[in-house]
């Protein structure tokens, strides 16, 4: 049986002055779902985030966060939720201890040492608590960012690309911890770039220009697009590059390692023109099942930030 839902929003639209950020939301997202936002820079990830949560008002819409209305009732929301943003806010000059107990102060939590104590062990910390922050690797001040996030024991934890700059095993980590969380209920909203991280996500939405274009399962997304999939590999390869971009059927050229992956929807032309191209030439080409990352790929193709340099 499925879970209940955590998440049910539409019609949610939030503008920044002129600009349109978020466009006619939709979503729905169960209980102990981790749902995955990606998209490029300015694409409206954070914005449809903090709209799902009430930590943002539409301008219109309406939906339901953990029973909730998400415009009259976000004050209620906003106690039961986690949010870890892409910087690490804690004080450098605290240990991590002292971090976790200074928040645990202002979040009101009810006996807050045993709240401390028990987050530390949960979260692998207690060895280090009397370690200062600023101290800390990139992996371990994600660890106490977590943790910080989890003190008031939250039903739905919102995650801003938070593994960026840390290195792949303190990522791993982190993502088991996730999948933990996960598994004792707690919702998880997680925008990142990562494909490897967009597959671990249980569902992942891809949001442009402030749409949500594509959702469902890693294997949904893919199928949604029915692109074909060539993989093209040999000598001097990539001075052929700009020759396939020009080809009749070809969307996509990518380069993945030794190899171009090189997409299109119509499979018939697609692959007529290719092996045209390819006929006089030593490169070799063999159809394979197009991944996430070439999904990812192809939707940004073309893809502009109208917000300027700086993302929403």
């Amino acid at each position: 049986m499925d879970a209940p839902l955590a998440i049910d929003v539409s019609g949610l639209n939030k503008h920044f002055g002129d600009k349109h950020v978020v466009k006619d939301l939709a979503l729905q997202v169960r209980e102990g779902e981790i749902f995955g936002f990606l998209g490029p820079n300015g694409s409206g990830k954070t914005t449809s985030i903090r709209l799902l949560c009430g930590l943002l008002t539409p301008d219109s819409g309406r939906g339901i966060c953990l029973g909730l209305d998400v415009v009259k009732d976000s004050i209620r929301i906003k106690s039961q939720v986690g949010y870890m943003t892409q910087r690490f806010s804690l004080w450098d000059d605290l240990s991590i201890e002292e971090n976790l107990d200074f928040v645990a102060r202002m979040f009101g939590v009810a006996n807050r040492r045993q709240a401390v104590t028990r987050t530390l062990e949960e979260l692998g910390l207690a060895g280090r608590r009397r370690q200062l922050a600023g101290a800390l690797s990139g992996g371990w001040k994600q660890r106490l960012a977590l943790a910080s996030c989890l003190l008031h024991q939250p039903r739905l934890l919102l995650l801003d690309e938070p593994t960026a700059g840390v290195d792949p095993k303190a990522r791993r980590d982190f993502w088991e911890e996730i999948h933990r969380l996960s598994a004792a209920g707690i919702t998880v909203l997680v925008s990142t770039h990562y494909m490897d991280e967009a597959e671990r996500c249980h569902r992942l939405g891809y949001i442009s220009y402030g749409q949500l274009l594509a959702c469902g399962t890693a294997e949904e997304v893919v199928d949604s697009l029915a692109l074909n999939t060539w993989e093209i590999s040999g000598p001097k390869l990539h001075g052929f590059t700009s020759i396939l971009r020009q080809l009749p059927g070809v969307e996509m050229v990518a380069s993945f390692g030794t190899a171009l992956h090189v997409s299109g929807r119509d499979a018939a032309r697609l692959q007529s023109s290719l092996e045209a191209a390819l006929a006089d030439s030593p490169l070799q080409m063999r159809p394979i099942p197009p991944s996430l990352e070439d999904a990812f790929i192809h939707l940004m193709r073309g893809d502009q930030d109208q917000y300027g340099s700086g993302g929403r």
